[in-house]
């Protein structure tokens, strides 16, 4: 009983039944009456003419035609209870297949994204509420598969960003084991830079899975976020003068609100490295705060390389670095950082955001942070 073709049949033979009982019912209550009267009204009139003693005889003979026609009447019920059930259960099974049969390819279907096979196609059936389902399956299963391509790509990335600094340390290491390379503070400092390195990667690593599984730490207290872009921005001026990269930063009046100040600047400081390093020499980054209703909002937007549209939010994916550009060869970012920004500005109930007018033409990122400081719960 718990199998849904075994119950559609059922539910047809349970409604024909009904039916026919309640037709039954009907009929033996209504039939004799209205035969009594259809009979007094032809006695009426066929026979007002005649002797009184024909009465009984008549009367009689209603009454056993009475009981004649109520007999045809439970036969003919009988036998179209008989015909209907055998009906009902002909359609009840019709209906069945048609219904289960959907459900049997979708059943099939997320047995093999279970498996690992995620590009398993569901055949979108006629039924309206069945296609949107098997809609939702086939798309469930191309996200799946890019969410494996993804992953797969992580690990060789991961593997390539890890292989380098490995690489040198082992170098050193067997120079220095040999007698090749001395053991002097410059040779041991590369092999603690790399250690670095190393040990950033980890704690990129450490700060994106908290990112996107919404873990990350936040203090929560009163700042101005005037205050602190224009704190990061002056931090990191140095290296825009060295870069010959003009530096605008437009801050106006004061946007209070409640945030992690630390966090809040490594999202920035974040977002102006990136500028830098999209930025040719001679180029310009702008950094502009302002209100929008209720959000706080900061922009940094840059006169560099640009980003197609393919590519606007393909940015925020992890390790992803949008092909072609600046300093892809010598840049030792881990290739993650606004993964974790823009888990640092959900964190906060706000959002980060890409926009590009096309390659060649520059960037703007968006910071938005509610006013109120408020964190969604999770």
């Amino acid at each position: 009983m718990n199998r849904l073709s075994v119950r559609l049949i059922v539910s047809h033979l349970a409604v024909a039944l009904m039916g026919t009982i309640v037709t039954l019912i009907v009929v033996r209550l209504l039939a004799p009456t209205l035969f009594d009267q259809e009979m007094m009204h032809s006695g009426g009139q066929g026979h007002g003419m005649g002797q009184g003693g024909g009465t009984g005889n008549g009367s009689g003979a209603g009454i056993a035609l009475r009981q004649q026609f109520a007999a045809a009447v439970d036969q003919a019920l009988l036998v179209g209870a008989l015909v209907g059930i055998v009906v009902a259960t002909a359609l009840g099974i019709f209906v069945a297949y048609r219904l289960v049969r959907p459900l049997r390819d979708l059943r099939a279907a997320t047995r093999e994204m279970a498996r690992g096979r995620f590009d398993v196609p569901v055949t979108v059936p006629r039924i309206n509420e069945f296609a949107d389902l098997a809609d939702d399956v086939n798309s469930l299963g191309r996200q799946l598969t890019q969410t494996e391509a993804r992953r797969v790509r992580l690990l060789g990335e991961l593997a390539h960003e890890m292989r380098t600094p490995l690489t040198v340390i082992d170098g050193y290491v067997e120079g220095m084991i040999d007698g090749v390379l001395p053991t002097t503070a410059v040779e041991l400092g590369q092999v603690g830079e790399e250690s670095r390195r190393l040990r950033r990667l980890s704690d990129d690593l450490s700060a994106l899975s908290r990112a996107e599984e919404g873990r990350i730490d936040i203090s929560l207290r009163e700042v101005d976020l005037t205050d602190v872009t224009r704190a990061a921005t002056e931090r990191v001026r140095a290296q825009f003068d060295d870069a010959d990269v003009r530096l605008a930063v437009d801050v106006g009046e004061p946007l209070r609100s409640g945030a992690d100040a630390d966090r809040i600047a490594q999202v920035i400081t974040n977002l102006l490295g990136n500028a830098l390093r999209a930025t040719p020499p001679g180029g310009t980054v702008s950094v502009r705060t302002r209100r929008d209703r209720e959000a706080a909002v900061v922009e940094v937007t840059d006169t560099g390389e640009g980003i197609a549209p393919e590519d606007l939010e393909r940015v925020f994916e992890r390790f992803y670095r949008v092909p072609g550009r600046r300093g892809d060869a010598n840049d030792s970012g881990s290739g993650i950082g606004l993964t974790i920004a823009r888990g640092i500005a959900r964190a906060h109930g706000g959002d980060l955001t890409a926009s590009s007018p096309g390659r060649g033409q520059g960037a703007t990122f968006t910071l938005r942070l509610p006013m109120d400081g408020r964190i969604p719960s999770h």
